[in-house]
């Protein structure tokens, strides 16, 4: 009878064993499974903030580009209508010299 008591006592601490052991293999495969389930959700997120910076930098230079040849532009322009401004009262105030020395000098 003490024998059997040893072995009733034996089988149930190998059942108790064994079910905390499962438990545990349980457990790590909740938290495995629930770690790749974040790994890919946060991976795709991670590729669309990466690729939102990318072409936000991208724009940014093509803005700055754009804003640069635009000032250029405007630049030159703003010279050629000084240019041609000075030329045409370069041209008149030569005229209104002539004009004013046929006037005042007659030709002989």
């Amino acid at each position: 009878m003490a024998n059997d008591a040893i072995n009733d006592f034996s089988v149930a601490l190998n059942n108790l064993v064994d079910t905390a052991g499962k438990f545990v293999q349980q457990e790590l495969d909740l938290v495995s499974t629930g770690a790749k389930a974040v790994v890919s959700i946060v991976e795709p997120i991670a590729k669309s903030a990466l690729d939102l910076a990318g072409n936000v930098t991208c724009s940014a230079g093509q803005l700055l580009q754009d804003a640069t040849g635009t000032a250029g532009q405007l630049l030159q322009s703003a010279t050629n209508t000084a240019g041609q401004a000075f030329q045409s009262v370069t041209c008149t105030a030569g005229q209104v010299v002539q004009n004013v020395s046929a006037v005042i000098i007659p030709k002989k």
